[in-house]
């Protein structure tokens, strides 16, 4: 039903201890998901963040031209690779491409032809020159008004990438935000934009965590809304606690500013990507032994 891997990745997700993470496995059939949920209901794993995710290697690069920002994320199989100065070009030549270009899909950028050859092709030839799988993985196109600014900025020259549009400020102003951004992983601007099965997937965790302290249903109900504003101020960037003056949220230091937030987007390298791990030393041995 579930193998003693599971239990450690549910450990390294939830900081739970493993009879707890073996208990969690064994209630909800092996989904690690659900495992998630459950550890949390019963106050075992206290909150989502604590939740890590194994990523594969790559980079983000952000690029802006008069009224339009592009923020692209290419991935490869090793963080040497990553490094690599060929590998770099690649990236910003497919961001430019882009920036210039009106695509809206990965199969339109791939199509796109930059000094007489596709990005497809130039995408295959380098992967067969590296030795690598190279994956262009995805792309946003942010656009702004003439009463706008961008904010970017790239984290660890580039595992992380943020774009945020605000209005009537300034770029320095925009600039701090997207740092914000790209420290505090914000789901989304205000608290309407909440994905709903997020909202429904909290509030349930919420009654069942209340419940579990010995309140009846009744009680349990009335007090899910008032922890969700705990959420809210977690998920949403405008009710963040703000990183350079936790006394004030974003939305508050933007607006001493002048200004108002408008968007913002952010990749961070491989989240979601299930990274293969290697057993480097038995390779070595095999490759000894022949096998």
């Amino acid at each position: 039903m579930f193998s003693a891997s599971d239990i450690k990745d549910l450990r390294e997700r939830t900081g739970a201890g493993m009879l707890d993470c073996k208990k969690a496995l064994q209630e909800t059939n092996g989904d690690i998901e659900k495992a998630i949920d459950w550890l949390r209901e019963k106050g075992i794993s206290k909150a989502a963040k604590k939740e890590s995710r194994i990523a594969a290697e790559g980079l983000c690069v952000t690029l802006e031209k008069d009224n339009t920002a592009v923020l692209v994320e290419v991935n490869c199989e090793t963080d040497f690779v990553a490094k690599n100065e060929e590998f770099k070009n690649f990236i910003h030549l497919l961001a430019e491409a882009i920036l210039n270009n009106d695509v809206t899909t990965n199969e339109d950028v791939l199509a796109l032809s930059v000094e007489g050859e596709t990005i497809e092709s130039k995408l295959i030839n380098l992967t067969a020159k590296i030795g690598e799988k190279i994956s262009f993985r995805r792309f946003v196109k942010v656009a702004k008004e003439g009463h706008q600014v961008f904010g970017q900025y790239l984290h660890m020259g580039g595992k992380i990438g943020t774009v945020v549009v605000l209005e009537n400020t300034t770029e320095e102003v925009a600039k701090d935000v997207a740092m914000h951004v790209a420290a505090m992983s914000p789901v989304c601007v205000l608290r309407e934009e909440v994905p709903q099965d997020m909202l429904e997937r909290e509030s349930h965790i919420i009654k069942e965590q209340v419940m579990n302290e010995g309140k009846p249903e009744e009680i349990a109900e009335k007090m899910v809304q008032g922890r969700l504003n705990k959420f809210y101020k977690e998920v949403c960037l405008s009710e963040q606690a703000f990183i350079k003056d936790p006394d004030m949220n974003v939305e508050t230091y933007v607006k001493n500013n002048g200004g108002k937030i408008i968007s913002m987007v952010r990749f961070a390298v491989g989240e979601g990507i299930e990274k293969k791990q290697e057993d480097f030393a038995s390779e070595v041995m095999k490759q000894i032994k022949g096998e």
